[in-house]
This record gives structure tokens, C-alpha cells and sequence, in this order.
């Protein structure tokens, strides 16, 4: 374990704040033939690969993540039981079952399978016909159940897609980014733990049917225990992956490839490099104040600040980065202020290049302050709002 220095300085700004687990941001210079690519560390939020992240693709069947966040959701909250069954309907088989020509679960037209069932024929056979059925049952429609995933995505905080049906299946009005697409990798590990081990299961046979897991790196040896491929004519072959090494946990999405062999191929190299070539770094010790931050209305004038735990950031490796960090908070912060509230961010740089954006919670509490204080204190508010008006 490495340890670093870093000089601080408070900067009073918008907060800035990234749903969905990742928050530090790192793109090195590493050669891959997909046309998006992001790769991150899930303990510390170190983004190690950032290619074209933000720029909207077609998802193909890695849309079906969403389709198992909106059922896992319901599993967890008790309003679905993993015993229920859902219908195959003419639909569902048409367009999904094994005339249609894709991914299939090979589920026979008009018979009822439980949800325990359904979910492999979707995580592990990738089937459109589980998918519809699902999405039938629980909405009526795929229209209807495409209101639910943008729901969803909202609440994840999946700010650049949108989804318009529970398969992949082309449509125009179907997009993602692959940075949106780690974030709900994210969300099902962390909130349903009890049912990401779907996604590790090597093969899983129905209607004697024996298919094995489409995730070729499940296969490789070299800890990976999900997540889903995809492909379609116009998005190309795209994964969404996740491997653990030495207790730690990479995420990896890759989309736009023109084989499997290069989806297979690049995937293995990407996480590889990634649990190879960088050091943990320690900024802080957990409890240790960071800095603080102004307050307004308050008993006091201003409030310490800590990260939920250690602060680490991934370096790489034999790398002396000159590191330089703010404290960025929108403020001043108004009383009272719980502990444990998050009122900010550490934004940390190594020249001007951001390597990490990690949030910061009050250290303790902050009552209401007597009434001259927030007089005071509104007064300086007033002349600062009308010095920035000013220039």
C-alpha cells in the first residue's frame, strides 16, 4: 500500500455528484479495438479505461441487465415471488421463442414457467421469449414494462439511456452508454448480492435444451462471476463483465466489436491490465477530517468533513503523480446539518488531469444558530451573490 500527500484547497462550487457506486475518474492511454470501453475498481471508484463512455450505442441483449434490476427490485421489496409464473404468449414465442431465429429459451408456446426459471433462460440463455414473458406479466405490455426500466434508470441515476423494450432487440428509440451500463452492473451486485450468483452459473438446460453461459469469461480463469453479452447487427458484439482478484472487484463494458473472438479477446486483456498495472494509494485514513467546509445558520461557522471510510485512489504503478485536491461544495451549507450528511466532494488531480471525485460527509452534527448568526450570515450571502452578479 502505497501512501500520498496532497495539498488541499476549498473551492465553493456546484456539488458534483455521479449515482451508482463510481466516482473517480481516470482515462489512461491503453490500445483496444473497442469502440467503447470503460473500465473501474469498485473499492476505490478509479476509472482505469474511459473510451467514448458517455456517447450513446445500441445496448442489444445487455439491456436485459435492466430487465433483472426492475425484477430483482420486485424480489426484494415483496411484490413478486420467485415462485409466480408468467405466460408465453404467442408473442413472447413468436418473437422470441425458437421461430424467431435469436436468442431464445426455448420456451414452448402457451405454457407457464415460475420466475426461478425464467430468470436463467435470461441471464444465462439470454432468452427473448423469458424476456417478453417477463415483461407481459409484470406491465401487460413491453411498452408498458419499458416505462418501469426508465424508471429504474432514473432512480440508478442512468443519465444518458433510455430503454423501449426488455429484449435488446433493435429499436430507435432504444440507446445506452457504457458508462450507464457499469453503473446498473453496479446496482445489481451491490443490491442483490442473493441474486447476481445467477449470473455466474456456467450452462442451464430447458425444454431439454442444454445452453451454456454466453459470458466467455467465465470460462477463463481468471475470477470473473458475471455479468451479460450482447449483439446485433448494429451494435456489434458487446459485454458487460466483472472479475475478482485478491479481494478486488474490476467492472469492465466493452460494445462495437466485429467478432466474438475480439469481444472474448479484449475483455480478458482489459481486466488483466487492469488488476496488473496499477497500486493502491492511501489520502486518508477513515475518520481522519479531510477539511471542512462553511456553514450557513449555524451554531458554528463551519463543519469538518470525512470520507465514509479509507480514501484510496489507484496509481500506476512506479508512478510519482503530483498530487493537488479541493474541497468542492455547494455553500455555503445551511443549518442544521446531520452527521453523516454528504455536504461535498474531494476532487483530486494530478496536474490537470482528474483522478478522483469522492464524496464527503459532515463530521458532526450542526445545530440552527441564535438569530444574529443567521443575520450575519445572510447578509454575507447577500453581498457575495451580488459580487458574482457583478462580474
Amino acid at each position: 500500500m502505497r501512501r500520498f500527500s496532497v495539498a488541499l484547497a476549498f473551492v465553493c462550487g456546484c456539488l458534483y455528484a455521479v449515482s451508482g457506486g463510481f466516482e473517480q475518474v481516470r482515462a489512461e492511454s491503453f490500445e483496444t479495438k473497442a469502440p467503447f470501453a470503460f473500465l473501474f475498481d469498485v473499492e476505490t471508484g478509479s476509472v482505469l479505461l474511459d473510451k467514448s463512455s458517455t456517447e450513446k450505442m445500441p445496448p442489444s441483449s445487455m439491456a436485459k441487465l435492466m430487465t433483472m434490476a426492475v425484477v430483482f427490485d420486485m424480489l426484494k421489496e415483496g411484490r413478486l415471488s420467485i415462485t409466480d409464473e408468467f405466460l408465453i404468449s404467442e408473442d413472447a414465442w413468436r418473437r422470441g421463442g425458437a421461430v424467431s431465429g435469436g436468442s431464445t429459451m426455448f420456451a414452448e408456446l402457451n405454457s407457464k414457467i415460475a420466475l426461478s426459471d425464467l430468470i436463467p433462460g435470461v441471464v444465462v440463455q439470454s432468452g427473448n421469449d423469458a424476456s417478453i414473458a417477463i415483461a407481459e406479466g409484470l406491465a401487460g405490455t413491453e411498452e408498458g414494462f419499458a416505462r418501469l426500466m426508465n424508471a429504474k434508470a432514473s432512480e440508478i441515476g442512468l443519465t444518458g439511456s433510455n430503454f423501449a423494450n426488455a429484449t435488446g432487440l433493435p429499436d430507435p428509440n432504444m440507446y445506452v452508454t457504457a458508462r450507464d451500463l457499469a453503473k446498473l452492473a453496479l446496482y445489481i451486485i451491490n443490491e442483490h448480492p442473493e441474486y447476481y450468483s445467477y449470473y455466474g452459473m456456467p450452462e442451464f438446460t430447458w425444454n431439454k435444451v442444454r445452453q451454456r453461459n454466453r459470458n466467455p469469461l467465465l470460462r477463463m480463469d481468471i475470477g470473473a462471476d458475471g455479468l451479460k453479452t450482447g449483439y446485433t447487427e448494429k451494435a456489434g458484439y458487446g459485454l458487460v463483465g466483472s472479475a475478482v482478484q485478491n479481494g478486488r472487484r474490476l467492472v469492465l463494458v466493452i460494445n462495437g466489436l466485429n467478432t466474438m473472438r475480439d469481444r472474448e479477446e479484449e475483455a480478458r486483456k482489459l481486466l488483466l491490465w487492469g488488476f496488473r498495472a496499477f497500486d493502491k494509494a492511501t489520502l486518508f485514513d477513515a475518520g481522519k477530517t479531510v477539511g471542512s467546509v462553511r456553514v450557513f445558520g449555524g451554531a458554528t461557522g463551519r463543519v469538518g468533513v470525512v470520507g465514509k471510510g479509507d480514501i484510496h485512489l489507484l496509481v500506476p504503478k512506479g508512478a510519482q503523480p503530483d498530487l493537488r485536491a479541493r474541497i468542492v461544495y455547494e455553500g455555503p451549507v445551511a443549518a442544521p446539518i446531520e452527521k453523516g450528511a454528504r455536504i461535498a466532494s474531494l476532487r483530486v488531480y494530478d496536474g490537470e488531469t482528474l483522478l478522483l471525485d469522492s464524496p464527503l460527509y459532515a463530521q458532526e452534527d450542526v445545530d440552527v444558530g441564535p438569530l444574529h448568526m443567521r443575520a450575519l450570515d445572510a447578509a454575507l450571502a447577500l453581498v457575495a451573490q451580488l459580487w458574482r452578479q457583478a462580474f
